[in-house]
């Protein structure tokens, strides 16, 4: 229970009001609506107010509910009748957005009918309709029997560890007690229940999945999530893995933000942009919300807002009644800012000094579940209660809901409230809210810090350990926070390096990347004890690679940084596996460099890792050579790993297995659950690559998405390897243009970064798409540039992918004994003990190379491979090649060989490769029909016939049963193309037979 002094005071109210209730824990409640008027009171905590029900731009189009016309929100709404109370449907208020609403009407459609689908995210500036069309798709979802939750950020709650998460969770939290044990301890740890940590939170996500899962087996799940920018980075990061695995149970998520707010972990499958509203449409909702203004008043109006729905309906509320009538001349400036809040400016300044610290308290404390504390100050007289109370609502700034608690007019408010405050105003409020909690919570320590000007080295231990807590919760950017703000009240000049770097390496590791980069340039200004020395390293790298796309810094720091670990061991708490995360940094620049000082160190601490590790580094450093038997034991790995113990190894595991191109479900999905970016990253890159590999050519447009969203984080590494995995697409499809435009956004990147692996990856997908059109020198030579006829470079880790085009292109050229070296090259190297693709790969190109006599048996030995039918590009490549040898020996299977391949390149898009087929399949049916295609056997029978005699005269001639002569004749007309005797004449005509 809070303490008293922040309570209403308790006296009678006036009219019929009841006194003051107790206020649980985790609510705003200031005082309960009269019985009758709606809901009661919840039991318990409550879930903020607005995601509850009280959304950021409020009712249509950013103009406000009337109180009390919503009822909670965060209540299973669907248990109700479909199309009880709820947010309301305005149809003129919503002019303008038809395409919106079909799509959402569409997505809840696919979630109804268990077909999936994808997330969605509405996006657009501050007031300018995202909160009316969650509310109307609100509506539509309750109507349609679904189960409601909602969730808002909030800015005063950005650093609060799962804080939007609980908000969301709140009215299944019941529901936990069925889920398998290990997820029900981390998920009630994370909404802060629990006792037991969960180690980098990795089955926070997949709790939060099969929670949803179960209640969408009784109806389905619409999750709304307002203001994402405002959410905190553990539970965007949650709801970025929900928006990915929408298509497995009948669930939608829709959320919305600002555009110029902090990205959201990850994107949803669909963005849609909200745009101002059109002449017409903004005409509509203006003169549907203010009907008496004047025609010159109105234009101007409209003028001036530009099409924001917000400003809409906000601009005309602060006109005398004579300028909305156009009696009174207009004011030279409205007061319409980049982000709205001055439009609340002028109500602000007409309230008391008391109802002003009630709204104060209410903006800095938060409201949602696991943060909300009451807004009520500390000295506010008992007979002013009410009036206070009332001059809030009477301002439309706030409003009371039904069940007791203080809802913002609109999100802008908030920040409106904050911004006109005074320094010494907010730091009291500040000491008050913190007053209200216990001495160890992490929002008092926020609170303190805020409230203190001095530095304070007592305050800043106790936010250190409370950073080192929320860390080991799975909460590293929100512990980054506190540790940022431990640090800067640190009075010892090395207790606030090494706070610093805690926190840029914590930010780097929980996805925000241009933070962690904003921390590391602050370390640059002074010495690093040496104690942080390799933690410090990790940090400056992990921003050098991910962030600035620069490896430089790989060289140097982090070799120092392994011999520092081996002297001393590894690191403690959140990184107390800090050499194996130093190892790994060190294993990607070497990857995506080549350079051999990285594969120099890494070769030399291997012992100081574990054999996941340096399976890892055998995998991709010299695979032909070191990865025999890599596939093998990856998978008996795989089995025998722990799940905690499979969250902690995810990237090396994810890596060894892309390394391989194994990454398939059965192995990556093990990991979704660990929710952070950083992992996410790397999850999806696996996934793309085998959407390629696999034939999941429809989904190329995921690599685009996905590096818009790893950009948006600052992961700009990331957005150009995605876009290097787009390219594949293109050039498997021989869209050469395409290809182009993508290689000149992303190679002069990858050339100052001097990444061979895109650079040399570039060059191949050249080259493949050469041979799609047919210019077989220019493809050979840019292969033969990169893996030399017989050689398999160590400098090429994924040689194996250009091999089987080298192999062709070779062939193509009249290179025989270039081809015929290489397939041995692969021979010698074992391809087959590397991994499945790799046998099938060197399987497919033996066949190519093959001599006339063993092509046919290697061509079948290709197709038996294990796993052959999951390689469909290849495999159709294969195929290709086969009907083609078949065809020029006149073989009968030919065709089919060749309609299996059409098929595969049709379905792939692949228009060139599929376009040569066809030309295949012509020669081949015109080689196959008429009489060239009998045997000699059937040529004679066709020309007695042709003669007239019968089967028996056939028979008795040639020493055959008439029912063998008949069965030899039923071969023979579909090969002629006749149906009868009588047309075998003709058929048989000119041939000489």
């Amino acid at each position: 229970m809070p303490p008293e002094s922040l309570t209403p005071p308790s006296r009678p109210f006036t009219a019929g009001r009841p006194g003051p209730v107790a206020v649980p824990p985790g609510q705003v409640a200031v005082r309960p609506e009269p019985a009758g008027t709606g809901p009661a009171p919840r039991r318990g905590p409550a879930p903020s107010s607005r995601g509850s029900g009280a959304s950021g731009e409020q009712g249509t189009h950013g103009e406000p509910d009337a109180p009390g016309e919503r009822g909670a929100r965060g209540e299973r709404d669907a248990a109700g009748p479909p199309g009880g109370s709820g947010p309301r449907e305005d149809r003129v208020a919503l002019a303008g957005r038809g395409p919106e609403q079909e799509l959402l009407r569409r997505v809840l459609r696919e979630a109804r009918s268990g077909s999936g689908g994808t997330g969605t995210l509405l996006q657009g500036e501050a007031g300018i309709g995202k909160t009316a069309l969650l509310d109307w798709a609100h509506a539509e979802a309750r109507a349609l029997g679904f189960t409601v939750l909602r969730a808002v950020g909030s800015e005063a709650e950005a650093g609060v560890t799962f804080g939007a998460l609980h908000q969301l969770l709140w009215p299944l939290t019941d529901r936990m007690r069925a889920l398998p044990e290990p997820q029900r301890r981390a998920l009630a740890f994370a909404l802060g229940e629990g006792a037991e940590p969960a180690r980098g939170g990795f089955l926070v996500g997949a709790a939060v999945l099969a929670l949803l899962a179960g209640e969408a087996r009784m109806r389905p799940v619409l999750v709304l999530v307002d203001d994402l920018q405002w959410v905190d980075s553990s539970s965007a990061a949650v709801f970025a893995f929900l928006q990915r695995r929408t298509g497995e149970v009948p669930l939608a998520f829709v959320g919305a933000g600002r555009p110029e707010g902090p990205a959201a972990e990850g994107r949803p499958g669909t963005v849609v942009g909200l745009t101002a509203l059109g002449g017409e449409d903004a005409r509509t909702l203006l003169r549907a919300r203010h009907p008496h203004l004047s025609v010159t008043t109105a234009d101007r109006i409209l003028r001036e807002a530009a099409g924001n729905p917000l400003a809409l309906v906000e601009l005309p509320v602060h006109l005398h009644p004579d300028q909305a009538r156009g009696v009174m001349p207009l004011p030279r400036r409205f007061p319409l800012g980049g982000r709205l809040e001055r439009l609340f400016a002028p109500r602000l300044d007409r309230l008391s000094g008391e109802a002003a610290r009630v709204l104060l308290h209410a903006a800095l404390g938060g409201t949602a579940a696991m943060w909300a504390i009451p807004a009520w100050p500390a000295g506010l007289a008992p007979d002013r209660a009410d009036e206070v109370l009332d001059e809030i609502e009477s301002s439309g700034l706030a409003r009371l809901e039904p069940d007791g608690r203080l809802t913002f007019r609109h999100p802008l408010v908030r920040g409106a409230v904050v911004a006109r405050a005074s320094g010494p105003q907010r730091r009291a409020a500040h000491r008050a809210l913190a007053a209200a909690l216990p001495y160890d919570d992490p929002r008092r320590l926020g609170h303190e810090a805020d409230a203190t000007l001095l530095p304070d080295d007592d305050l800043a231990g106790r936010l250190q350990e409370a950073g080192r807590r929320l860390a080991l919760r799975g909460g590293d950017a929100e512990g980054a926070l506190l540790l940022h703000r431990a640090a800067v009240l640190s009075t010892d000049a090395q207790a606030r390096a090494r706070r610093l770097t805690w926190a840029a390496a914590m930010a780097a590791r929980g996805g925000r990347l241009p933070y962690a980069a904003k921390l590391v340039e602050e370390l640059r200004r002074a010495p690093v004890p040496a104690d942080s020395a390799p933690l410090h390293a990790y940090a400056v790298v992990y921003v050098d690679q991910s962030h600035h796309v620069d490896f430089a810094s790989s060289f140097t720091l982090l070799p120092q940084a392994l011999d520092a670990l081996a002297r001393t061991g590894a690191g403690a708490g959140p990184f107390d596996d800090l050499a194996e995360q130093v190892y790994f940094k060190l294993l990607l620049a070497s990857v995506y460099t080549g350079d051999p000082r990285g594969w120099a160190v890494l070769r030399a601490h291997r012992h100081q890792v574990s054999p996941l590790a340096d399976l890892c580094r055998r995998a991709w450093s010299d695979p032909a050579r070191t990865a025999h038997g890599a596939g093998a034991e990856l998978r008996a790995t795989a089995r025998t790993m722990s799940q905690e113990q499979q969250a902690g190894a995810a990237w090396l595991l994810l890596w060894t297995a892309t390394a391989l191109d194994m990454a398939d479900a059965s192995l990556w999905r093990r990991f979704l659950g660990q929710h952070a970016y950083a992992t996410q990253g790397s999850i999806a890159k696996a996934g793309v690559h085998q959407d390629y590999l696999r034939g999941e050519w429809d989904r190329a447009e995921v690599c685009l998405r996905e590096a818009e969203a790893a950009d948006a984080l600052g992961y700009h590494c990331n957005a150009l390897l995605f876009r290097n995995h787009y390219a594949s697409f293109l050039a498997g499809r021989g869209d050469e243009e395409g290809l182009l435009a993508v290689e000149e956004a992303i190679r002069p990147p990858a050339a100052r970064a001097r990444m061979t692996f895109v650079e040399d990856h570039l060059t191949h997908l050249r080259a493949l798409a050469a041979l799609a059109h047919g210019r077989d020198e220019e493809a050979y030579s840019a292969l033969a540039a990169l893996t030399p006829p017989g050689v398999l470079p160590a400098a090429l880790p994924w040689f194996h992918l250009p091999f089987f085009d080298f192999v062709e292109a070779a062939l193509r050229t009249g290179r025989t004994a270039e081809a015929r070296a290489h397939v041995a090259a692969g021979g010698a190297a074992r391809m087959e003990d590397i991994s499945p693709h790799h046998a099938f790969l060197l399987a497919a190109a033996r066949a190519l190379a093959a001599a006339d006599e063993d092509a046919d048996a290697l061509y079948e030995a290709a197709y038996a491979v294990p796993g052959a039918e999951q390689w469909a590009f290849e495999l159709a490549r294969l195929r290709l090649a086969h009907g083609a040898w078949l065809r020029d020996r006149r073989r009968p299977r030919a065709g089919e060989v060749l309609e299996q391949a059409l098929d595969t390149f049709r379905a792939l898009g692949a228009r060139p490769w599929a376009e040569r087929t066809e030309r295949e399949l012509r020669a081949a049916r015109t080689r196959t029909e008429g009489p060239a295609s009998l045997t000699a056997q059937e040529l004679r029978i066709a020309r007695l016939a042709a003669d007239g005699l019968t089967n028996k005269e056939i028979g008795t001639r040639l020493g055959l049963s008439p029912r063998t002569v008949g069965g030899h004749l039923a071969k023979t007309f579909p090969k002629l193309g006749i149906a009868s005797r009588a047309a075998l004449a003709r058929a048989l005509e000119g041939t000489g037979a």
